[in-house]
């Protein structure tokens, strides 16, 4: 599958409400599968999704042939939409693989034909006496072949159309929910996001201009920006860290893995005056310990990044959602920790 790049808020709203739309339309047959399988395509643009795309323009117009192949991109988005079929021959055992390529209006016009065909073929066959030209013939036999030869190419019509419709309808329900849970997490995350923002600035006042500069640094295109985005909120969790644990000479100690060690609190030891904080104020232990793990996991993976970054890597981030995950997790890290204020 060819890369993705993330769809915004606006369009996945809209593919929220045409995905419903189509999967009314499928289930109730209230418009064509051709006419589905363009609306379908949309919904694959609005995701950019370019595979689905293309496929749901070959479905309703029809596989491209170049003499008598199958162009390689064609070839490949054929298997993905679940067109292929195999032969094997009888004789050497070889198996040769195919895909049909027809558009899914001829698939419903072969149909059609061949409804039409086996109706016209119920009556028996007549035929001329060769003895005596004045006298017919029943010919069953001949009418027995011709009816099973429809039937053939009748459910041959049928499987291959009703085989489009489920891989439209699968891939509709397989969106449809995707974009349901997305819509729940955004909400989630939107609340959070909005009680971070309102409380933020009076613990810390430089977040305000630190947050707007991470989410500027998260619309570029250049990984460099996206590694900034990284470094912004590390230097956030500093300035949150100083603002609820000013940094101490005290030492703690803790029991890990049966042996005591030594927890410093000093001023580079942010992540460790973090947890301090939210062990003093949490009010059960198995909350310090879930909020104390994410935290631990978060300065890790933020150490790591400025660990990178200061031997001269400054590309240290490889993709725009690898730095959405760690905004994310900090305004996570943000809200527990204000919580407890």
């Amino acid at each position: 599958m060819t890369d993705r790049i993330a769809p915004s808020s606006k369009a996945l709203s809209e593919a929220l409400g045409l995905s419903e739309e189509i999967l009314r339309n499928i289930e109730l047959s209230e418009t064509s599968l051709t006419s589905i399988a363009l609306k379908t395509g949309r919904l694959a643009r609005l995701l950019n999704d370019f595979d689905m795309q293309t496929i749901m323009v070959y479905e309703a117009g029809g596989y491209p042939i170049e003499g008598n192949v199958i162009p390689p991109e064609a070839w490949r988005l054929s298997e993905v939409a679940g067109r292929r079929f195999e032969i094997k021959d009888a004789k050497t055992g070889k198996t040769d693989y195919y895909a049909y390529t027809s558009s899914i209006g001829q698939l419903e016009e072969e149909l059609r034909i061949a409804e039409s065909s086996l109706a016209a073929a119920r009556d028996p066959d007549v035929s001329v006496s060769s003895a005596n030209p004045s006298q017919t013939v029943w010919s069953p036999v001949g009418n027995f072949l011709e009816r099973k030869t429809i039937r053939q190419s009748l459910m041959l019509s049928s499987a291959r159309l009703a085989s489009r419709r489920a891989m439209i309808h699968q891939y509709l329900v397989a969106k449809h929910y995707e974009l349901k849970l997305s819509g729940i997490a955004e909400d989630i995350f939107a609340r959070t996001r909005a009680r971070v923002d309102l409380t933020i600035g009076s613990l810390v006042p430089d977040a305000v201009k630190r947050l707007s500069a991470v989410y500027e640094n998260l619309q570029s295109d250049n990984p460099e920006n996206w590694s900034n985005a990284v470094h912004s909120c590390r230097r956030l969790l500093e300035d949150l860290a100083d603002a609820v644990f000013p940094a101490t000479d005290e030492v703690r100690r803790k029991m890990v893995d049966r042996r005591e060690i030594e927890i410093k609190l000093g001023k580079p030891n942010y992540i460790n005056r973090i947890l301090a904080f939210v062990e003093d104020g949490a009010s059960s232990q198995r909350y310090a310990e879930l909020v104390g793990s994410h935290i631990s996991f978060l300065g890790d993976r933020l150490d790591a990044v400025f660990r990178a970054a200061q031997k001269g890597s400054h590309t240290t981030i490889v993709s725009r959602e690898e730095a959405d995950r760690f905004v994310v997790y900090t305004y996570l890290l943000l809200g527990d920790v204000l919580s407890l204020r």
